[in-house]
């Protein structure tokens, strides 16, 4: 799809109509009927992917799409997609939506928020009897959180890239369920869905989302632009030693695992320090102790490394310190290194940036913040595709994967009409 170079110079008469029609009180009865598919105790929502809770949610979803109209259909990895017809059928269609699935113990926003913001945009063109040219769809993509099946996202990226899709499908969670086996039962389940194929053209896709960090909240700016997303690099370093007495090998005679692992992230977490101008960002988020008993010297310490930043160079610098370090260790066990995921940073065009400014602006009648996702997101594979963007809402406190998530009633209406006006406007080209 050819964009305007510069979109902020046009007026979009249906897509301010649209803007004005969306309707505050259904969003947040939506996103409360969402939440008790998985709700807990707490105020959070356990909605893994591909469960029987995950299952009903979606049934649901598929019933209040026919509800408004919309023709549903489904595509082999199981992504549901509601579409609002358009008025030339041959051209190809703008895409919303976000995912329906959580963390373990998640909240109602993540993710649910983009899919049920996508239906209320649907709601607010048909209130204001607005035909677009092309046809609306909104998507819930099947696991974009990577909880209970890795790795995340694997709906949209196998969406666009169907070859991902085989090898997707042999793994497994931790009871030892394949994904190709929830996938099958998800698929049987909405047996009366008409199939679709993976991919289709798209005009343009435009994801809405809560940040899930603090820098909306902190800025005070109830909308965000969002220009991409970091790059992402992921690592397993595994020191092996040799296990051993803890009460009776002397402490220089000890080949120590978790010694030498602590060690490597000492200076991990220097190096890091060394390269926060560049915003980059360290964790070290899983380590597996062997044998892990209190009374045995570590003979083997497996630990994740997760970098990011938005400049990949300063992540390629970073690998070869980590790389260096491993090299230059002094101690007579082994460490060894493997890179487990690599993806390149994510640019939105400037074109899609413009449209989405001027859909912020006149929803919250001041400049939306341009800022950079550190999270992954399905748009992150869609820009592959078509022309993408997203667009962010504070998270109060910056909290997310967590019962704590929220976000300001009057933020998340802002956000549905951001989205409504640029998706109107993209669907009427």
């Amino acid at each position: 799809m050819n964009l305007p170079e510069n979109p902020l110079n046009l007026m979009h008469p249906a897509a301010e109509q649209a803007q004005d029609h969306v309707n505050n009180d259904r969003l947040q009865n939506a996103i409360a009927a969402l939440a008790r598919f998985g709700g807990r105790s707490d105020g959070g929502v356990a909605r893994e992917t591909l469960t029987a809770i995950d299952l009903a949610s979606r049934r649901y979803l598929i019933d209040q799409a026919r509800a408004l109209g919309c023709e549903v259909s489904v595509d082999d990895c199981a992504n549901l997609f509601f579409r609002r017809a358009g008025s030339d059928p041959e051209l190809p269609a703008v895409l919303t939506g976000s995912h329906a699935d959580t963390q373990p113990v998640g909240g109602k926003l993540d993710g649910a928020y983009g899919v049920l913001a996508g239906l209320e945009v649907i709601a607010a063109l048909n209130d204001a009897g607005i035909t677009t040219l092309r046809a609306i769809d909104v998507v819930a993509w099947t696991n974009e959180e990577g909880s209970r099946f890795g790795p995340g996202a694997m709906g949209s990226s196998a969406h666009v890239d169907p070859s991902r899709l085989p090898g997707y499908r042999t793994a497994r969670d931790s009871d030892g369920i394949f994904f190709g086996d929830a996938l099958d039962n998800a698929l049987a389940e909405v047996a009366d869905v008409p199939r679709r194929p993976m991919p289709l053209p798209l005009a343009a896709c435009i994801e809405l989302h809560i940040e899930q960090g603090p820098v909306l909240e902190r800025a005070g700016i109830t909308l965000g632009v969002v220009t991409g997303i970091q790059a992402v690099r992921w690592f397993t370093v595994t020191c092996t030693g040799m296990a051993a007495h803890a009460g009776t090998t002397p402490m220089n005679e000890r080949v120590d695992a978790m010694a030498a692992a602590v060690g490597i992230a000492q200076q991990l977490y220097q190096q890091a320090a060394r390269e926060s101008a560049h915003q980059l960002r360290l964790t070290l988020g899983r380590w597996q102790v062997s044998p892990n008993s209190i009374n045995t010297i570590p003979g083997q310490v497996t630990f994740s490394v997760d970098m990011r930043c938005g400049d990949d160079a300063v992540l390629e610098r970073f690998e070869h310190a980590l790389r260096t370090l491993l090299q230059n260790a002094t101690w007579r066990g082994s460490m060894t290194i493997e890179r487990i995921f690599l993806r390149a940073p994510t640019h939105f065009p400037e074109s899609m940036l413009g449209l989405i400014e001027q859909g912020c602006t006149r929803a919250g009648k001041a400049a939306p913040l341009r800022l950079t996702s550190g999270a992954f997101h399905d748009a992150m594979y869609l820009a592959e595709h078509c022309p993408t963007a997203m667009i962010f809402v504070p998270s109060k406190g910056g909290i997310s994967h967590n019962a704590a998530e929220a976000t300001d009633p009057q933020d998340l209406l802002l956000g549905v009409q951001a989205r409504a006006y640029a998706v109107t406007a993209l669907a009427c080209r």
